[in-house]
């Protein structure tokens, strides 16, 4: 290059030298600098853009340090707001299960993250190194590593294919530094370091309550919102591996029928193990106890986590076998819709599923545990813990048995949990003379009482979170009936309207069936009960007749009378049968409330439905409002 640059003028030469290093500096790459961060940057220094950039790389600048996760979706606070919709009552219960279910939802999500950023970050690395992969190394990359002898054995690593092989010249004490380099290393070796993420530990939940209550509805509201898989399992009929009944693997297995046979979201799944108390250790003097602490063994171990091995299990075709014997018009003939199983699971495929992430909801009432609790609080007092333990059961009002009144200065002192006393606020202290203060005994409830009643410590010590229901009591029925979006009222009413009749409760109507509900001790189950005889000659009697309206009114819910019928034309009567049967009900009200005046309590004893009989009736009345 020299030699033809000669040819030219000086000016011409430094010209065409110029020339030549701009096109030689285009057609080289530039040297990538090695950082010690996940993604590759360019300096822009006096040279091209050469940099390579990575989408799941960390922000840099001013945003390197903040959130990347934004604002939740859900809240703790929404799930509570939804569980208000569909339970009456428990509000400490719907927070509680809100904010485990809700730190649940938290770390699928964070698994999922990091699974993504894992995967990226594979790839990243695997982008990174073809492109700057050797052209004799990248020839074992393509390959996966897998040593090719024919397309390597003439080349080494570092010489490009048609160049002469360099020599490497070491220093004559290199061996010497080499060795004690190496001897350096051996003598200290450097300190155990774990690079692991950190990991959140799920916190499984224990539901106390007695049957009817609301806990199943509340575990199925929330995995129903939340779109992750739900199964529900009792725990009466688990047995010991090897004898006749179910084994404790079941309520996984079921969870993934749930999931579709997706192993992925049944590992992140919630599973409710109902009537957990009905597996506590019996007290057997002969045999050996199949169903208790055997059981409790093997669900400690799936509640820990472990890896199960689940064989998928092809069930029946229900649809295909109900519209068997029917002919092909009738409405009980399932006809060919889904004549196909569903399920993503064929009989004989295993599955691996492990449980380290799975929630588990256990629930169960624990009869008797209360007496257990008054004893353990009670003990050590003099007077005092004879009357506390003749408290329960001792109360002949609809209440359930585990609930106390009036014992502020035994709760404020056990209770786990804090709660604003009775003398916090003014309100609470003027109505303190007129109405005690209700507890619950379930909630002093401490690990050494289940263990008492007869679950081992293993287990008890698995299920941190516990958490006490109380029992409904009439106002809270009537709630019930009537509040839910899905409640029990709007249900028969739809049911009606199928047949074009509309039916009617008046609001004593109402009170008396969740008193007779109140009494069945089945909870809010008993209050379907109670509405199927009371309306089953009317569902009998009305569809297809000239009947369009039917009134439930106290005395049909005492059983008194039957359900009036109104036809086509007597829309008017019933509006004002329903009318009259409210305003008896209110005043009714005010006067067990009392908040009726003396002119409004002398008229109603004096007068026949509001109205003066006789006229000494209406002058003891004008009398009365002043006008004589």
């Amino acid at each position: 290059m020299a030699t033809v640059a000669s040819q030219y003028t000086p000016r011409a030469r430094l010209t065409y030298l110029g020339l030549s290093a701009i096109v030689r500096r285009h057609l080289s790459s530039s040297q990538l600098r090695s950082s010690s961060d996940s993604h590759i940057r360019s300096d822009f220094a006096n040279q091209p853009w050469t940099g390579v950039y990575e989408p799941g790389g960390p922000t840099e600048g001013p945003l390197g340090g903040a959130s990347d996760i934004g604002a939740p979706r859900i809240t703790p606070t929404i799930l509570k707001q939804h569980l208000d919709q569909f339970v009456v009552g428990q509000e400490r219960a719907k927070k509680t299960l809100a904010t485990a279910v809700y730190n649940h939802y938290q770390r699928i999500q964070e698994l999922q993250r990091r699974d993504e950023e894992e995967e990226e970050q594979l790839a990243s690395e695997e982008r990174r190194r073809m492109h700057h992969r050797h052209p004799v190394e990248g020839e074992k990359e393509l390959k996966r590593f897998i040593e090719v002898p024919s397309l390597t054995k003439d080349f080494t690593e570092d010489e490009y294919p048609g160049q002469q092989q360099t020599t490497i010249h070491l220093p004559p004490n290199h061996s010497s530094q080499q060795r004690t380099i190496e001897q350096n290393k051996s003598a200290s070796p450097p300190p155990l370091q774990d690079s692991s993420p950190l990991n959140i530990e799920k916190s499984n939940v224990l539901l106390l309550g007695p049957s009817g209550v609301g806990k199943t509805l509340m575990a199925k509201t929330l995995a129903r919102v939340l779109e992750v898989p739900f199964s529900m399992s009792d725990c009466t009929p688990f047995t010991q591996a090897g004898y006749i009944g179910e084994d404790a693997d079941v309520c996984v297995q079921r969870l993934l029928a749930a999931a579709n046979y997706d192993v992925t979201r049944a590992e992140r799944g919630i599973i409710v193990l109902d009537e957990i108390d009905k597996i506590a250790t019996a007290k057997v003097s002969q045999g050996k106890d199949v169903g208790g602490q055997g059981v409790q063994e093997s669900l400690l171990k799936i509640i820990e986590g472990t890896t199960l091995q689940i064989q998928a299990k092809q069930e029946r075709n229900a649809n295909s076998d109900r519209s068997r014997g029917y002919p092909t018009n009738s409405p009980l003939a399932g006809g060919s819709i889904n004549q196909q199983s569903q399920g993503g699971g064929q009989k004989g495929d295993t599955y691996n599923v492990r449980t380290d992430n799975i929630l588990f909801l256990c629930a169960g009432a624990f009869n008797g545990l209360h007496k257990m609790v008054l004893d353990r609080v009670s003990k050590g007092s003099i007077g005092f813990g004879a009357a506390v333990r003749a408290s329960p059961g001792s109360d002949t009002s609809n209440h359930h048995e585990t609930i106390l009144e009036g014992e502020d200065e035994l709760f404020e002192k056990h209770l786990p949990y804090y709660t604003p006393s009775a003398s916090t606020s003014t309100k609470s202290s003027q109505l303190a003379s007129k109405q005690k203060r209700k507890y619950n005994t379930l909630d002093l409830v401490e690990p050494q009482d289940l263990q008492k009643y007869g679950l081992i410590p293993e287990l008890v010590g698995r299920i941190p979170i516990t958490c006490a229901l109380s029992s409904l009591g009439v106002s809270d029925l009537v709630k019930v009936l009537t509040e839910p979006r899905n409640s029990l009222l709007k249900q028969y009413q739809q049911l009606f309207a199928l047949s074009s009749i509309e039916v009617r409760f008046t609001t004593a109507a109402l009170h008396a069936i969740a008193a007779t509900a109140s009494k069945m001790s089945t909870g809010a189950r008993g209050l379907r009960t109670v509405m199927e005889r009371l309306l089953a000659e009317a569902m009998f009697e009305t569809p297809g007749s000239g009947i369009k309206y039917v009134l439930v009114n106290e005395d049909v819910a005492n059983k008194k009378a039957g359900a009036a019928y109104f036809g086509r034309g007597q829309q008017n009567a019933f509006r004002n049968m329903i009318a009259s049967e409210e305003e008896v009900w209110e005043e009714r009200k005010r006067a067990e409330e009392g908040n009726e005046s003396e002119f409004e309590a002398r008229a109603r004893n004096n007068t026949r439905d509001g109205h003066a009989v006789s006229f000494q009736e209406y002058r003891t009345k004008a009398t009365a409002a002043g006008f004589v």
